[in-house]
């Protein structure tokens, strides 16, 4: 049996500045697709081909957000959050990405900050989080250099309608993961798996954030901005020389093809000479505009192995003695620690965790309860670990639960859950988990609750000391 480590206490008390928040997204949660002159996005696409997405499943009603936002927004004010992070779906509020804004799509937005501001919550806004316009695709997406200016346009009509309420801005979410898996595996929306697409669309993104940094900065000058990565380490999956490449090598793709460029004006060695003929001068100074902290969602180091791929590099199975999640994902919260501390040496910033969290298999149970006890050992676990980077001089400020709800988990459906609360789908009722009320209890500096022993070999094992 392996026991799960209890740390001390929390030291950061109620109050003390540090932000407690959840974090969704728009395509993950809020439906209404084809309702209020919503546009279509590339997800919503991807979804109706058939084999994209586990069990056909679709984000055209996902948790229904759009209408019960304030049920929602409820839910936060009971777990005692500081602020709760989400984005906009840009062709909700410009349903051709561009040209005529949809004010039945803002006006969702005015509704939801207000009833957060009303309830005590600061509504942290993310400009993109995966769901592009359908129609600025078909004129080349992410590929297209044009889609810098779309981008600071639809910034600026954001930072119009919300700049008076909303303080906190992040450009974009997990752009390594969106642009690999998009423009370079394949896996995601749109689907495509091409070298010079994925090099092209690294390239767009970053200048697209650094054009809508400036945007910010002119139309919200009290504004607090940043951008989102998905940053870990990337270890070898074998012991052989070629994995040990591949896992260099892939790290430079993962951890560094947005952050480098947008701390330090260049590309890693990796990316510079294949991203160099989609450069023009003054891209650099432009991607490499000042932030006022850096966001990191993690959930669990890489294993890499070598692949005859666009990046010659892909994704391999953990050693067999690492505990996993029910979806398989290494547990090592040590990893957790170490890359807050490198974020902390390599850039100097104020760090938001703006995602961390697992999946699990929740069902209730026969008293209508969900008792996700290793959910509660992960985000234990993974919470001390964050207080030992600090105690060892990371600048971490907040931590944000992925994710508030049960959600649309882009190509696996709806079969991850990784909310504090439970949906269920067909009624849309919402159950608060055992995994809420620990939360609620950490944030309020209240006692933890009691984690049992867990079994190393079940798949919710989790240990605070790997």
């Amino acid at each position: 049996m392996v026991k799960i480590q209890g740390a001390p206490q929390m030291s950061l008390a109620p109050n003390s500045g540090f932000v407690w928040g959840v974090s969704t997204s728009s395509f993950q949660i809020e439906g209404a697709a084809r309702i209020d002159g919503r546009g279509d996005s590339i997800w919503d696409v991807y979804c109706r081909e058939p084999g994209r997405v586990r069990n056909g499943d679709t984000g055209e009603t996902a948790c229904d957000h759009y209408h019960r936002y304030k049920e929602d927004v409820a839910l936060m004010r009971d777990l005692g959050i500081d602020a709760y992070r989400f984005s906009i779906s840009w062709p909700r509020v410009l349903p051709k990405g561009r040209g005529a804004a949809n004010e039945a799509g803002l006006a969702f937005y005015d509704r939801l900050i207000d009833e957060l501001l009303a309830s005590g919550i600061e509504p942290w806004i993310c400009l993109y989080h995966w769901d592009l316009p359908l129609a600025l695709h078909e004129l080349g997406g992410w590929q297209n250099r044009d889609i810098a200016g779309w981008f600071a346009d639809y910034t600026a009509l954001i930072a119009r309608r919300y700049g008076d309420r909303v303080r906190r801005f992040a450009t974009f979410n997990e752009p390594c993961v969106f642009t690999l898996f998009g423009y370079g595996f394949g896996w995601n929306a749109p689907g495509i798996a091409d070298a010079d697409a994925l090099h092209r669309a690294i390239h767009h993104v970053n200048l697209s954030h650094g054009a809508a940094l400036e945007v910010l900065r002119a139309a919200v000058p009290h504004a607090s901005l940043g951008a989102i990565h998905n940053r870990q380490p990337c270890f070898p999956a074998g012991p052989n020389v070629d994995d040990a490449a591949a896992a260099r090598h892939f790290a430079e793709y993962w951890n560094d093809a947005f952050p480098h460029p947008q701390f330090f004006a260049s590309y890693p060695p990796a990316l510079a000479k294949a991203i160099e003929p989609f450069q023009k001068p003054g891209d650099m100074a432009l991607i490499a505009g000042p932030v006022d902290w850096f966001g990191l969602n993690h959930y669990l180091p890489h294993y890499i192995k070598a692949d005859p791929n666009v990046i010659g590099a892909t994704f391999g199975a953990p050693p067999p003695d690492v505990p996993r999640t029910t979806i398989g994902w290494p547990i090592e919260p040590k990893a957790f620690r170490d890359s807050l501390l490198d974020i902390h040496r390599r850039f100097g910033l104020t760090i938001y965790v703006t995602e961390n969290g697992t999946a699990s298999d929740d069902t209730p149970d026969s008293s209508g309860h969900v008792e996700d006890v290793g959910r509660i050992a992960y985000l234990q676990a993974y919470t001390n670990a964050m207080q030992d980077a600090i105690a060892a001089g990371a600048d971490v400020r907040g931590y944000f639960v992925w994710s508030l709800l049960d959600n649309f988990e882009w190509t696996s459906g709806y079969d991850q859950r990784f909310g504090l609360v439970y949906v269920d789908f067909p009624t849309q009722r919402r159950i608060p988990k055992a995994s809420a009320r620990w939360y609620a209890s950490l944030i309020t500096g209240k006692r933890r609750p009691s984690v049992p022993q867990i079994s190393k070999n079940s798949a919710e094992a989790i240990t605070a000391t790997r």
